[in-house]
């Protein structure tokens, strides 16, 4: 007998995973889509024609239920019959999720069990733990006072506010302080008024000077013109020299400035997937002479997708746009990125973009 088993370690409380397991809204969200029968209570219809390891839809029977720790179904999957059993056990860290399938009439043949098998996994190793997650801070931004959440967000007391008020009032009294000491000083250097006004003095001067000193001044007049003159010939020409080398040695260190090194290359691959995502590799290249420092590796994900793990790169999500950097790249070698996607798309093989430094990556 072939059976099909697997087991997760989930940090939620089992009534929350038990809730992802019962209702219908949610149970499509991480595994397939499921509609009631009509007049049959306790029976759905999983909609997992197409999926791996799947011929046709399953229609699934509640034949024991202990909330939150035990839910028993009869699955009838186009004439195969099977029993599927899925135990909540709590845990420090949360929960332990263990389901089991054992045919009951008929069997998977070996090119179904695998694939099945696989997808099962998948499913609560990745897609189950994504919807926990979102499920858990719906309720906490719900039911903040609840106790006994995995999940809980912090929440900031009424007083919270009170120290940031009494900091603002502090820093604006400092600034008026500063402003007002700054304004003193400003009016203690500034010139006086008498240093304005003993300009005047030098036109009282030829009304005292004796008649002596008056006739020569005309003679002192005409000597000073000449050499004003000849001082406004002179500056023009030495002007003009000291433009001429001051632009000489300008122009020669720009003609010997090297051109810029090419620009950093890379491609995508997809390494390998599975059901609701796929590991993704990206291969930076320097063709350069020199190491590059600096370098910005950034993937568009499709929306609702996160990474999980990374290797040979720093790297940081913000919404679908991840950012990777990290240790120079030697000249004429290479650096590989390697992370971990989990995408809301069912069989999704690769990112929505990839670039570095602005430049499209090859292989999208």
């Amino acid at each position: 007998m072939i059976e099909i088993g697997a087991h997760v370690d989930l940090s939620h409380s089992p009534d929350r995973v038990w809730l992802a397991l019962t209702d219908r809204e949610l149970l499509g969200r991480w595994f397939a889509e499921a509609d009631t029968v009509e007049g049959v209570p306790d029976r759905l219809v999983l909609h997992t024609a197409g999926l791996p390891g799947f011929d046709a839809d399953v229609e699934v029977e509640v034949t024991e239920r202990r909330v939150p720790e035990l839910l028993v179904l009869r699955c009838d999957e186009a004439g195969r019959l099977t029993e599927l059993t899925c135990a909540v056990t709590a845990t420090k860290q949360g929960s332990r999720l263990t389901v089991r399938e054992v045919p009951t009439h008929g069997s998977w043949s070996e090119e179904h069990h695998e694939p099945r098998e696989q997808q099962l996994r998948q499913a609560l190793t990745v897609r189950l733990p994504a919807i926990l997650d979102w499920l858990a801070f719906q309720q906490v931004d719900l039911r903040r006072g609840v106790a006994g959440m995995t999940t809980e967000l912090p929440v900031i007391g009424a007083s919270g506010p009170a120290p940031a008020r009494g900091r603002r009032r502090a820093a604006v009294a400092g600034l008026t302080g500063v402003v007002l000491v700054a304004g003193l000083v400003a009016w203690l250097t500034l010139p006086g008024e008498p240093e304005h006004s003993a300009a005047p003095t030098p036109t009282s001067t030829p009304t005292t000077t004796p008649p002596s000193m008056a006739a020569a001044a005309p003679t002192a007049q005409p000597k000073a013109t000449p050499s004003a003159r000849a001082s406004r010939s002179v500056t023009p020409t030495t002007a003009r020299p000291s433009r001429t080398p001051s632009a000489t040695p300008s122009r020669t260190p720009t003609a010997a400035v090297p051109p810029p090194p090419p620009p950093l290359v890379a491609r995508y691959d997809t390494d390998s997937s599975r059901l609701f995502g796929y590991t993704g590799e990206v291969v930076v290249d320097n063709p350069g002479p020199a190491p590059a420092e600096q370098w910005v590796v950034v993937v568009t994900l499709a929306d609702g997708s996160s990474v999980d793990d990374v290797e040979g790169a720093d790297w940081r999500q913000d919404g679908q746009a991840v950012t990777f950097s990290g240790l120079a790249v030697p000249a004429g070698g290479s650096r590989t990125i390697r992370f971990d996607v989990r995408d809301s798309r069912p069989k999704a093989r690769e990112p929505e973009g990839c670039t570095v430094g602005g430049n499209p990556c090859a292989g999208l």
